[in-house]
């Protein structure tokens, strides 16, 4: 390697890692802060180590609310996120397939709403939505966080289309040719060759779902109901007090199933956004 070449190297490692630096250093700082008191969180918040580690904000934390331990806030997240995840990924890759291998009218005008639907913001169609689950009595439930998952969503159905495109169709006519119909050519071929779509559609809905925070404060009411991302704002009263520590350990310990996840379906979720612009 030439002097030209590896002055670049390191010129490009040196600014990728900076930057990598400012971006993990809130999370760090998070971390830290959980073994913090209250006050010294704000007295020393240009440190990062604490004076002296103190677990007793976990112990706080954990104990949660009224009666309620944070053990069934991280239960619903997990319940929510689950459900709502399995619904997206399987109704999303079901009209995926639509749209890649079925013919039907006006086909490249619904694949072109369906774009247009990935640009509304939440906030449009907030209000509307929730006068349509108010009537249907939906309020104060899951059910507005959760089927509404079930009906699809549109960047996890460009995400498939894409990689489903990019499977020869020669492999459906040869199924074709062996019996096969288009439920089992779905099932049987499509499946199997589109693991790494699902794999990065079921990390991102999980991550989605268990860091929404509008959603559920739109829709819950009973803080037996609350998911973890709801829950912690529960800290936080300015009329009696804030335990910031407490709230510092019980938002660290949030991040640890989006790090599992992320750590064990790392190579999936790279190949697929690698592979997504390339699919078609």
């Amino acid at each position: 390697m030439s002097m030209k070449k590896r002055l670049g190297s390191t010129c490009y490692h040196t600014v990728v890692f900076a930057f990598a630096c400012v971006m993990i250093y809130p999370v760090i700082w998070m971390v830290m802060g959980s073994f913090k008191t209250t006050n010294e969180i704000f007295q020393s918040a240009q440190k990062l180590l604490p004076e002296s580690f103190r677990p007793d904000n976990y112990v706080n934390g954990w104990k949660g609310f009224a009666g309620f331990s944070f053990a069934i806030f991280f239960k619903n997240s997990l319940f929510i996120s689950t459900v709502a995840t399995a619904g997206a990924v399987i109704s999303s890759v079901i009209v995926a397939y639509g749209f890649a291998r079925c013919e039907f009218r006006f086909k490249n005008f619904w694949f072109g709403c369906m774009l247009l639907s990935m640009m509304l913001p939440f906030q449009i169609i907030m209000i509307p939505q929730y006068i349509m689950f108010n009537k249907m009595g939906w309020v104060g439930t899951y059910l507005p966080l959760i089927i509404p998952q079930f009906c699809s969503q549109g960047f996890f159905v460009f995400l498939n289309v894409q990689f489903i495109r990019g499977i020869p169709k020669d492999l459906d006519e040869a199924a074709r040719i062996d019996g096969a119909n288009t439920y089992s050519i779905f099932v049987r071929i499509i499946l199997p060759l589109i693991k790494s779509s699902l794999v990065t559609s079921a990390i991102f809905s999980f991550m989605w779902r268990w860091d929404d925070f509008l959603a559920a404060l739109l829709y819950l009411n009973k803080p037996s109901r609350y998911p973890v991302s709801l829950a912690l704002k529960l800290f936080s009263d300015p009329t009696v007090g804030s335990d910031w520590g407490a709230m510092f350990a019980m938002a660290t310990l949030s991040l640890v199933p989006i790090f599992i996840i992320f750590l064990t379906m790392q190579k999936y979720l790279v190949e697929g956004i690698a592979s997504t612009g390339i699919k078609g």
